[in-house]
């Protein structure tokens, strides 16, 4: 009966998974699952941040980003927030992104999310793509091929932005969140498809061999590719073609003409986009029928497209058929440039071979000397004409893995020269057309961020130093502008480095490496001083006269140790005594190393002691309000010792820590109170006690009395003013724990030594000495012995 119930069930979900399979099998022939990615609960502390690398191959359709998180801030949260208080994700094409490089920045960043509450919508400009939305509880973002190029792109998580990001920090505190992210990517199960179903095709141009072309510039050589192996014509039922072709070396020039074979009515237009297919308003450039060609001047390397698109038809079956012919110039033998008149060198680049540092290297003339890192100008610049201005062409590449370096470009020169430097990856930089740019003409002797991409320039005189920042893999092509050589003044020398942090982070910090999550990429960051912050660690946040007054403060407030100590001594309490004394040497010599002044041990062993003894000499107070013998006092110590230091070991910096430790003292105490009580009691064995708590408990009256012996003795047990007042700073030691925070951390944390400290001195003053004054009435005495002899 039962197997005859369960069938048709088993046989229903049969049919069910092989439509499925077929469903997943049918689609599979179109647009399939490539490859994916999970990381779960990534978890990121108050200021700390990392990256995700996710490499889209060329052939991919789309790719599914989802993120799921354990905080959704809205448009309507993030109006009482300020943008450094924010939990936010970045989400930027070729390089990790920073996005407090400045306020502007940063609110640019937003602005998508901040005015309409969009994620990552409307993208259709990949080379521009640089975007941040807050986390969110659920966010799926979904980017075709029509929207993104391919290549590396890197995720950004961070916890609070601003210059504190980078600050060494005494305390860090607030709150942390957790960041659970699936990639998937998708892809065609052929390569020259793609769509969301695989259902538009794009076509390779044939492309012929290079040659030398008498009507081009001597030394020039050109690639043709057209569509001449079909005949293409568009018509109402197909009124759009993609080709594409792929440029593999830097060129100078490209153009491309569009011309009609044969029609019957209709015009072509063509949109031309840069590692993009072109879509709507989305494209780089575009020709018409008819028009002249379209002549691009130093393209970028990489795949290009191309859409031809037929419209304003006059019949039903009206067909236009066209030809399209692509021809890229390049130069060599050493030249480049529209007329491949202007030197071009190649840099090889050096390893320094430091572990410490990866990817460190610096780049010198190939086949040139390698015992400098520097080499000189003079000999290299171009010299075409007697022109006052001349373009000299470098071309380095910056290794897999090394998007997270920076590259540092420096000329010197005794002279007045003027020095121009343009950079642009995977093309040929001019003084229209440039990713970064920077001159000798500022004279300030100060860096100058010149973009949202992180340029910066120092120039001097003749002299000039440029940084990119977290420079993106592969080709980088330097142009120099220069006077020249028979006009310049001095022997100029040129370095170019691929370095770690900008500037050394200034000689406010310390520059260091870390794996993005992928780990297939470093990145350098700075870690700045208590004094500093930025991602350079330039911006002055505490300063020289506010170090001391911090300094004086945490390093001075510990001298509230002396009130407990010196009870402690004067009741010949020499444990409580050595306890509170070294609690408070170790506290101020911690924040005399925390601070910068002086570090007698380590850093980490201080830090050790300084919470250790401080949860030690909380949780001791309260034992010793329970004067009980010394090897029950023992005993309990051993205990607490233990699970102080784990406390201090595992995660001394907690906000909870405080309420565990009063915790434990609290427990400690108890316990004590109870073996007192036990022996002021005098009870005999364990059988009477049982007896007598059974017969007790049903004795209201010997209940109530019991309760007032008990109110009694600690009325007579402690002087209550003075554990009013205890508690009283107690409660003021743990509002300032609580309320620390990075800005503020020296202010509260004095008063939390002078509170705490304060608060064991009164609990200690509050506590009589044990006299054995609290001994039971006759009657439960006498009530004791009866229950034991019934």
């Amino acid at each position: 009966m039962d197997s005859w119930h369960l069938w048709p069930r088993t046989e229903l979900l049969l049919i069910i998974s092989t439509l499925i399979a077929c469903s997943v099998s049918s689609q599979a022939q179109y647009e399939s699952l490539q490859s994916s990615y999970s990381q779960r609960d990534l978890s990121l502390k108050p200021y700390e941040w990392t990256y995700l690398r996710v490499e889209l191959p060329l052939w991919f359709s789309s790719v599914t980003m989802s993120f799921l998180s354990n905080t959704n801030i809205g448009q309507k949260e993030m109006q009482g927030l300020s943008n450094s208080e924010m939990p936010i994700l970045c989400l930027k094409d070729g390089n990790p992104i920073i996005p407090d490089l400045s306020d502007a920045y940063l609110n640019s960043l937003l602005m998508s999310f901040r005015i309409n509450g969009s994620v990552f919508e409307g993208v259709n400009n990949s080379s521009h793509l640089e975007q941040c939305v807050p986390f969110q509880s659920n966010l799926t973002v979904v980017l075709t091929k029509e929207q993104i190029s391919p290549g590396g792109w890197y995720i950004g998580y961070f916890n609070r932005l601003g210059p504190e990001r980078t600050q060494s920090k005494m305390i860090s505190r607030g709150k942390s969140y957790k960041v659970t992210t699936n990639i998937y990517i998708f892809g065609c199960s052929v390569p020259t498809s793609l769509g969301p179903g695989c259902n538009r095709t794009m076509y390779a141009l044939s492309c012929m061999q290079s040659f030398t072309n008498g009507s081009l510039q001597a030394g020039s050589t050109s690639i043709i590719c057209s569509n001449s192996n079909e005949s293409p014509c568009l018509n109402q039922g197909e009124s759009s073609r993609l080709y594409y072709i792929d440029i593999t070396t830097i060129p100078s020039q490209f153009n491309i003409s569009l011309e009609t074979r044969s029609s019957s009515g209709g015009s072509l237009i063509a949109y031309v986009r840069y590692d993009v297919v072109p879509v709507g308003d989305a494209y780089d450039y575009s020709l018409t029928i008819g028009g002249s060609p379209l002549t691009v001047d130093f393209p970028r390397v990489g795949r290009w497209y191309i859409i031809v698109q037929a419209s304003n038809f006059t019949g039903l079956n009206s067909t236009i058929c066209f030809s399209l012919e692509w021809q890229v110039i390049s130069c060599g033998n050493g030249k480049t440039g529209i007329d491949c008149s202007w030197d071009a060198l190649a840099l090889e680049r050096i390893p320094k071979r430091n572990p410490s540092i990866p990817f460190g290297s610096y780049y010198l003339p190939k086949d040139g000397p390698t015992d400098s890192t520097t080499f000189p100008l003079v000999n290299l610049l171009s010299n075409y004409t007697d022109n006052q201005e001349s373009y000299t062409f470098f071309f380095l590449d910056i290794p897999a893995g090394a998007a997270g370096s920076i590259i540092r470009i420096q000329i010197r020169s005794i002279g007045q020269d003027n020095f121009e430097l343009y950079s642009k990856f995977g093309g040929l930089p001019s003084n229209d057309t440039w990713d970064y740019y920077a001159t000798s003409k500022n004279n300030s002797g100060n860096p100058v961020l010149l973009s949202s991409n992180g340029t910066t320039v120092a120039g001097t005189g003749g002299s000039l130093e440029m940084y990119m920042l977290y420079a993106r893999e592969g080709t980088w092509c330097i142009a120099l502008r220069h006077p020249s050589v028979k006009v310049i003044k001095s022997r100029p020398l040129m370095s170019v480095s691929l370095v770690g942090c900008y500037k050394g982070c200034n000689g406010n910090g310390t520059c260091k490496y870390s794996v993005d999550e992928s780990g297939l990429t470093f990145y350098s960051y700075c870690a700045c001083d208590r004094d500093h912050g930025a991602f350079d660690c330039s911006d002055e946040l505490v300063s020289p006269k506010g170090h001391v007054r911090q300094s004086i403060f945490l390093i001075g407030s510990n001298a509230a140790a002396i009130l407990p100590a010196y009870w402690a001594i004067r009741q010949k309490a020499f444990a409580e005594w050595i306890l509170y004394t070294s609690s408070g040497i170790s506290s101020a010599l911690y924040h005399a190393c925390d601070v910068g002044t002086w570090c007698i041990l380590s850093f980490r062993v201080l830090q050790f002691l300084d919470f250790w003894l401080s949860f030690m000499a909380v949780v001791s107070t309260f034992i010793y309000m329970a004067t009980i013998d010394e090897s029950s006092k023992r005993a309990i110590h051993a205990g607490v010792f233990i699970l102080t230091a784990i406390l201090a070991a595992t995660g001394a910096t907690r906000t909870s820590n405080i309420g565990i430790v009063i915790a434990i003292g609290s427990l400690g105490l108890l316990i004590g109170w109870l073996l007192e009580f036990n022996q002021a009691r005098r009870l005999v064995n364990w059988s009477q006690t049982i007896n007598f708590q059974f017969h007790l408990l049903n004795r209201w009256e010997d209940v109530r009395s019991m309760l007032l012996d008990l109110l009694e003795a600690f009325k007579k047990r402690f002087r209550w003013e003075f554990l009013v007042l205890g508690f009283v700073f107690l409660a003021f030691a743990g509002t300032s724990w609580k309320l620390e925070s990075n800005r503020v951390y020296w202010i509260w944390h004095s008063l939390w030594h002078i509170t705490i400290y304060t608060s064991s001195f009164f609990f200690l003053c509050s506590t009589r000495a044990n006299r054995g004054d609290y001994e039971l009435s006759p009657d439960h005495d006498s009530s004791t012995r009866g229950t034991g002899d019934t």
